[in-house]
């Protein structure tokens, strides 16, 4: 995993707008509020730690281990 390239805020909304899919639907289908993941995508959380630190790694923001 550590091989693949990370993607950016934009390419993560790019694709959901690709695909049809908004933010929230997709967080809740990941267990994840939405209001983290529009957080995460809009810059205000880095993803560093707890749902933020999930989302990330689940949308390719970065590399991490997913423990629960």
């Amino acid at each position: 995993m550590q091989n693949e390239s990370l993607k950016t805020c934009e390419q993560v909304l790019s694709e959901f707008s690709n695909k049809g899919v908004s933010v929230r639907s997709w967080a809740i289908a990941n267990n994840i509020a939405p209001s983290v993941v529009h957080s995460l995508l809009r810059g205000r959380t880095t993803g560093r730690i707890g749902a933020s630190h999930k989302a990330a790694v689940l949308l390719g923001l970065k590399h991490g281990e997913i423990v629960e």
